[in-house]
């Protein structure tokens, strides 16, 4: 029977597997596969849990909901041992390895990206700061001594997934530029809720913890000195985490850390994986040419396999690793576990509730938007950035409406912030009541302002943009190759 992948003579079915199962796995594979590659992807599957936690928190299964996320789950080895709701786990172990991506997707920006230069910088860091700011003075000015006034951090956040996912929904009306400049606010943003979350809602501060936490990073440093990259070491990591949940700062934040520690410089760069593959391709060869076995091909293929995985900085390699699994599996668990908000059960003659619900909804939507725009405008009248080629500030107004969305980061600090669960249900509620209205004013508005094609001239200077982009995504300087085997 004809292979149904094959597109040349070599077979892409290995001789043990069942024709017509194969068949079946492909037809069911391809369309998975093509939607995953969709950029929007996972904004659309966040969006799906969110409402799918919506529903079932409002549904005659309320009581369910609420069950599977308070059933208590034990991890540990002996008498060592650790007992918390699943919904702990979710909020505090899987949300460190989101943590994680974050960590390496700031060390990279900072290395080799849109941050590694103070010019390039200038503007995304504007726009953060106002972003960061307004919002923040809005809904404080709101819930002044207020019940509800520990909750200024939740509308400084944007959710990057749900941000990116709107652009990429208006194709190709949006610039290069444009999108570079809000992949870059967005670090910044995630780099200015971290340090909210660490210094703002930590809950008290033990020493013995923070000694931990601090070995689990010496550790990682010494692993990155000896040659073992602490991004792939587990130990350092679950040290660190460990170490600040005794603390009392929340343990998400070791996944930064230990995000900020990997190496984002290849080791063997492209022209070294080029040279070491050539060598080893030609090894393997004549191996074969003088018929020698199975396990003799091994060592040229070892060869082969470490100059592939050392062509790219380690950084970038663990973030294309860990990045379909937050994006596909831990956003969108988080996103089941918190959003479903009781409508029913909110009372807004709550004291503060509405105080909490305005500050949240104004600061997302007023506050980005004004903040981002506003700050941008003074750095550029200040000389201290330009707008990039291609973008004008009617893109610019899209990027304000994209920032408010708020999502994942805005819900995990409202956790963080209220304690009443009242106020932290028209928290959740605020939160998405905002995030649907900027993600339709995005789409919208870039549907109104952009053009829908780019002009020539337009596209042509952005050129040296879209290079750098991909830059982010390909590696580092090249190094020179290692002239020994491996």
């Amino acid at each position: 029977m004809k292979d149904p992948e094959s597109t040349s003579g070599t077979p892409t079915i290995p001789p043990w597997a069942w024709l017509p199962a194969r068949r079946v796995a492909v037809a069911v594979r391809r369309p998975i596969e093509r939607f995953l590659h969709i950029e929007a992807a996972s904004g659309i599957i966040l969006i799906g849990a969110a409402a799918v936690a919506l529903i079932w928190a409002n549904s005659p299964w309320a009581d369910s909901y609420d069950a599977l996320w308070h059933t208590p789950f034990r991890i540990g080895i002996g008498d060592w041992t650790m007992e918390k709701s699943l919904h702990f786990w979710i909020n505090d172990l899987l949300m460190a390895v989101f943590f994680l991506v974050v960590g390496l997707e700031i060390k990279r920006e900072i290395v080799d990206g849109a941050l590694s230069d103070v010019k390039r910088a200038a503007l995304p860091l504007a726009a953060a700061v106002g972003g960061m700011l307004v919002p923040a003075t809005i809904y404080a000015a709101m819930n002044v001594s207020g019940p509800g006034a520990d909750g200024w951090g939740v509308p400084m956040a944007t959710d990057i997934a749900f941000a990116v996912g709107v652009l990429t929904l208006l194709g190709k009306r949006v610039p290069p530029a444009l999108r570079v400049l809000l992949l870059a606010f967005a670090i910044i943003d995630d780099i200015g809720a971290i340090l909210v979350i660490a210094i703002f809602y930590a809950s008290g501060f033990a020493v013995n913890g923070l000694l931990l936490a601090l070995a689990g990073l010496g550790l990682g440093w010494l692993l990155l000195k000896m040659g073992v990259k602490p991004g792939v070491a587990p130990l350092p990591f679950l040290l660190a985490w460990a170490g600040l949940y005794w603390a009392g700062i929340h343990p998400t934040i070791a996944g930064v850390m230990i995000g900020l520690l990997a190496p984002a410089r290849a080791w063997y760069g492209r022209e070294g994986f080029l040279m070491t593959a050539h060598r080893a391709l030609d090894e393997f060869r004549e191996r074969a040419a003088d018929g020698k076995s199975d396990p003799e091909l091994i060592e040229p293929l070892q060869q082969i396999a470490v100059a592939q995985r050392e062509a790219i900085a380690p950084a970038v390699r663990l973030e294309a690793l860990l990045h379909p699994w937050t994006a596909f599996g831990v956003m969108p668990l988080f996103a089941l576990a918190n959003a479903g908000v009781r409508l029913g059960g909110i009372d807004f003659a709550e004291p503060g509730g509405m105080a909490v619900l305005g500050g949240i909804i104004l600061g997302l939507l007023v506050g980005k938007t004004v903040g981002v725009l506003a700050f941008s405008w003074l750095a550029i009248k200040l000389r201290l950035c330009v707008l990039p080629q291609g973008v004008d500030w009617r893109g610019m107004m899209v990027v304000g409406f994209a920032a408010a969305i708020g999502f994942t980061m805005a819900i995990f600090i409202a956790e963080l912030a209220f304690q009443d669960p009242d106020l932290l249900g028209v928290a959740k509620l605020g939160v998405l009541a905002a995030t649907a209205v900027a993600a339709t004013l995005a789409f919208v508005g870039g549907r109104l302002l952009l053009p829908a094609q780019q002009p020539a001239a337009v596209v042509g200077t952005t050129e040296s943009v879209v290079e750098s982009s991909t830059k982010l995504w390909v590696g580092a300087p090249v190094h020179a190759p290692p002239s020994g085997n491996h």
